[in-house]
This record gives C-alpha cells, structure tokens and sequence, in this order.
C-alpha cells in the first residue's frame, strides 16, 4: 500500500511539473512573439529612417532641374518630418504610405529631365534609394510575418489564455501598401 502512495505522489509531482512548465511556456511564449513584433517594427523603423535622411539631398538634386513642382518638395518634406512626431504604430505605417506615393509622384517628375537622369549625383542617390526602398520591402514582410505569428498566436484557445495573463491582447497593426498605391502617379506640366 505504501508503494501505492508514493507510485500517486509521484505522478501528482511530474504533473504538477508538467502543467507549470505548460503554464510558464504559455506565458513565455506570448511574450516572445510580442518582442519579435517590436523588433521588427524597429528594423522597418531603421530602414525609413536611412530612407528620410536620403530625401534631403534627393529633393535638393531634383529641385535644380523641376523648381516648378514646389508643392511635391514641401508634401514630401512635411511627411519626412510627420514621420518623427508620429507617436503609434499605426500612425507611421500611415504617414510612411503617404511618403511612398509622395516619392513615387517625384520619380514620375524625374522621368521628364533626360539630363537629371543622366546627372551622377542624381544616379547616386536614385540607387541608394532604391536599395533603401528594397530593404523596407523585405523588413516590411518580416514584420508582417511577425504580427501574423503574434496576432494568430493571441487568438488562440491558449494563446488567448496566456495574452490575458500578460496584458497583450491587443492585435498588432499590419503594415500594407495603400490601396491607391496601385494607381500609377499623374503628372501634369
């Protein structure tokens, strides 16, 4: 009977091991997928950031050749600086879609100034940002892939559970292009 006793108390014990491991795991995890959440954002955050202290020199290039287009230089020059006092997520994923469709209207201007384009400076800076343009993309999809993880995660039996427990039960926003980023920018002269 004794062995009996001890056989239950032991079950009882690995469990009770088993069940906190589940527990402290559950809430490890939520935590996890939130971090990855931030960490991408941040990297997204770092690649605008090289990419607004590009635009400087590139609306100074262009602004020799298209003096005439004022309105598109001070818009892309107010949502440079938007960009720093936007204070949520979402209100930066708002403003960065606004300074793509400010950029792609100023490539468009740039299309009608053969020696602007043939310009070194000008070559120089249109490469570098486009390599900036391409490194937002891939940090883009990693930090959709991110919030994809954490927001399925969240809606979960247990995910829903364990966000509960930490607090983290809001969804994280996802960062898509604009719907009128499909429309090809019109310029007129």
């Amino acid at each position: 009977m004794k062995s009996a006793g001890v056989i239950g108390l032991i079950v009882i014990v690995i469990a009770a091991i088993v069940f906190v491991g589940w527990y402290v795991n559950g809430l490890n995890k939520v935590v996890r997928l939130h971090e990855t959440v931030n960490e991408r954002w941040a990297q997204v955050e770092t690649m605008i950031q090289r990419r607004n202290d590009l635009i400087p020199n590139l609306v100074n290039t262009v602004k020799g050749y298209a003096g005439h287009e004022r309105e598109l230089f001070e818009e892309i020059t107010k949502l440079r600086s938007q960009w720093a006092n936007a204070q949520t997520i979402q209100q930066k994923i708002e403003n960065a879609r606004a300074l793509d469709a400010a950029l792609a209207r100023l490539m468009v201007v740039v299309e009608n100034y053969p020696e602007l384009k043939a310009s070194e400076n000008f070559q120089t800076l249109q490469a570098q940002l486009e390599g900036s343009e391409n490194r937002i993309a891939v940090e883009r999809r990693r930090y959709n892939e991110a919030v994809r993880a954490f927001n399925t995660y969240i809606r979960e039996v247990f995910g829903k559970f364990f966000a509960k427990r930490r607090g983290l039960t809001e969804s994280a926003p996802y960062f898509e292009a604009a719907p009128e980023a499909e429309k090809v920018p019109a310029v007129e002269f």
